[in-house]
């Protein structure tokens, strides 16, 4: 019964999941967002027939990924408090941060994406229009804001693990 209960190896490092996957989540949307879809759009993709659902595919894509993120990463952030990892004030403001970097990834997946894919199948291809729909603008300067938080209070919570693991 002993050999069941005994630990093989060492322990995970939270430390290491928590960094790996913020530089991940953070780079990857950084690409995406400064990369790719530029990109895309330089190339005409905007003007194609089927540009709502290549980009709901896209978005939809990388918002499953982001949720999955910001779930190690809260679930991290948890961890630390239970061990007291980090500061009292910082083991505090974590989960906060953490919390909020979670509600992004439910806002991008569950409400900006469809709506913004929702309005991008309405725009009619044969009207001569060069500028977009106010919702269209509204819903692109909400996601370019929630965008900055999202890097904000990850740098934030990258650098608080980095200091961790350097004191360690």
């Amino acid at each position: 019964m002993n050999s069941i209960s005994e630990k093989n190896g060492k322990s995970l490092s939270w430390t290491t999941v928590v960094m790996l996957t913020l530089g991940f989540w953070l780079s990857a949307s950084i690409m995406l967002d400064l990369v790719i879809i530029p990109g895309l759009s330089l190339s005409g993709m905007m003007n194609q027939g089927g540009f709502a659902s290549a980009g709901y595919l896209i978005f939809g894509l990388f918002n499953r990924i982001e949720l999955i993120c910001a779930a190690i990463v809260l679930t991290g952030f948890l961890v630390f408090r239970r061990h007291h990892t980090l500061i009292h004030l910082q083991e505090r403001w974590s989960i906060v941060l953490a919390g909020v970097l979670l509600a992004i990834a439910l806002i991008y997946t569950y409400i900006l994406t469809p709506q913004m894919s929702g309005l991008g199948l309405q725009l009619n291809p044969f009207e001569a229009t060069n500028t977009m729909p106010p919702a269209m603008i509204t819903l692109h300067w909400s996601y370019w804001l929630l965008e900055g938080l999202k890097f904000l209070l990850g740098a934030t919570l990258l650098k608080w693990c980095y200091r961790d693991s350097c004191s360690i």
